[in-house]
């Protein structure tokens, strides 16, 4: 069959590859680029496992052909972390042991780093309505949301600039 040649961008990095017309970004995230942390929980968008960050907007890469991602910025799972360093909230999931078999992890992970990106202090009910995409089926939801609530909380602490950063500035 017929491939279409595909330039996209995948958690910075200059990415190409070729796909079927019919095929999904999912599967080729997973089959022809090895990036297996989404995952395929539907098929069909209503679980969010396997969501990734397309051009600043959270999307289920099963709906999504991998010819779209042309031109496009791509973010997975595999994007948020920095080497060995963890994002903030990766870490805090495992703080609050917000997480259980793992297969509804990922995709978590970056609905809420997309909502962080958009508003730094959401309210409970912000964090649930957002990740209201994402089926879990292990846990109650409550350790997730705690675990986001305390990663935005420490991201603006981290935003403030302090008195002495200020005055520095002021010198500078």
């Amino acid at each position: 069959m017929f491939q279409i040649h595909v330039s996209t961008s995948i958690n910075g990095d200059d990415t190409e590859f070729s796909c079927e017309a019919d095929e999904t970004l999912l599967d080729v995230l997973r089959d022809r680029l090895g990036l297996t942390g989404s995952k395929e929980g539907c098929g069909t968008g209503d679980c969010g496992a396997c969501s990734v960050i397309v051009d600043g907007r959270l999307v289920c890469s099963c709906l999504m052909l991998g010819a779209e991602a042309e031109g496009r910025e791509i973010e997975t799972i595999e994007g948020m972390a920095e080497g060995q360093k963890l994002h903030p909230l990766q870490q805090k999931f495992l703080d609050h042991a917000a997480l259980q078999c793992g297969i509804c992890t990922p995709g978590l992970l970056i609905a809420a780093k997309s909502l962080l990106e958009r508003n730094d202090n959401p309210t409970e009910e912000e964090v649930r309505y957002w990740i209201a995409g994402n089926l879990c089926r292990c846990t109650g939801y409550d350790k997730i949301v705690r675990a986001i609530m305390d990663t935005a909380k420490d991201m603006r602490k981290q935003a403030k600039p302090t008195k002495a950063a200020a005055r520095k500035k002021v010198k500078a």
